[in-house]
């Protein structure tokens, strides 16, 4: 082994560490109690009187669903229109919607709370979930855009000299094709919906309709006004979790996607 090599491995390996140690230190402590280790700070979590209950996961859960779903669908349309299709304004257009990753979301959170209260749509999961999915649009139209141009025009070709319409182009050749990217996008969605904090805390007000990252958020205070660190551990790991699944099996095509896109990008 070349000593190029050795300093890719140990910088590799410090930068991992690096990463990993913030989790593994809230891993450690959330099983850590006054008489040494065990799962009472989750028994806390979600026995309390103001913990986490099934309904807030529900509720992360349809959030993350519907944001996911959206995203997918809005960012597979446009990046294939954007990468496929010669329309005019459409550069410009593409170079638009990349500004908008530009604008802090946290400046325009109140006027899109004002929007949703016009459209019926306040404290709700519907109107939650189609702001995280405005936000991510900017970034998951890049990727497929990308992905969609990856992809060889002669395979397009191919099916559209076997009788294929563009919407049965794209559903029978295109995807298949595009699948790390399709990934990329979802689960790039999926990891932002279900940690999101200052969207929900600002777009939802009813404790019934609260995502997983208000309840721990909410269940911080413990009594006479002291924090319970270690519940907040354990609701970090709890959170975590699901990410870390999620990401297990599918980094190979995650990392795909995101070659592709660095590629054509």
């Amino acid at each position: 082994m070349n000593r190029s090599r050795v300093g890719y491995s140990v910088t590799g390996a410090a930068l991992a560490i690096l990463f990993l140690f913030p989790l593994l230190w809230s891993g450690w402590a959330s099983v850590r109690t006054g008489s040494g280790f065990g799962l009472e700070n989750y028994d806390r979590l979600f026995t309390s009187d103001n913990g986490v209950r099934p309904q807030h996961v529900f509720n992360s859960l349809v959030v993350s669903v519907l944001t996911v779903g959206g995203t997918l669908f809005v960012a597979t349309l446009g990046g294939y229109a954007f990468g496929r299709f010669k329309f005019p304004g459409r550069d410009v257009l593409f170079l638009v919607t990349l500004a908008i990753l530009m604008v802090p979301y946290a400046t325009i959170l109140i006027a899109l709370y004002v929007l949703l209260g016009w459209i019926g749509l306040e404290d709700s999961l519907i109107g939650l979930s189609l702001v995280l999915v405005m936000f991510q649009l900017p970034f998951s139209i890049f990727m497929m855009r990308n992905s969609f141009e990856a992809v060889p025009r002669e395979l397009e070709e191919s099916a559209q000299m076997d009788g294929c319409a563009t919407l049965g182009t794209l559903l029978r050749i295109m995807l298949p094709a595009v699948k790390p990217g399709l990934i990329t996008v979802g689960l790039f969605a999926f990891l932002t919906s279900w940690s999101e904090f200052f969207a929900p805390l600002i777009l939802l007000n009813s404790t019934d309709k609260f995502t997983t990252t208000l309840a721990v958020v909410n269940m911080r205070t413990a009594s006479h006004g002291s924090i319970d660190y270690a519940a907040l551990e354990a609701g970090v790991v709890f959170m975590a979790v699901p990410c870390l699944i999620l990401f297990a099996f599918m980094q190979r095509s995650y990392v795909r996607g995101f070659t592709s896109g660095a590629i054509k990008g």
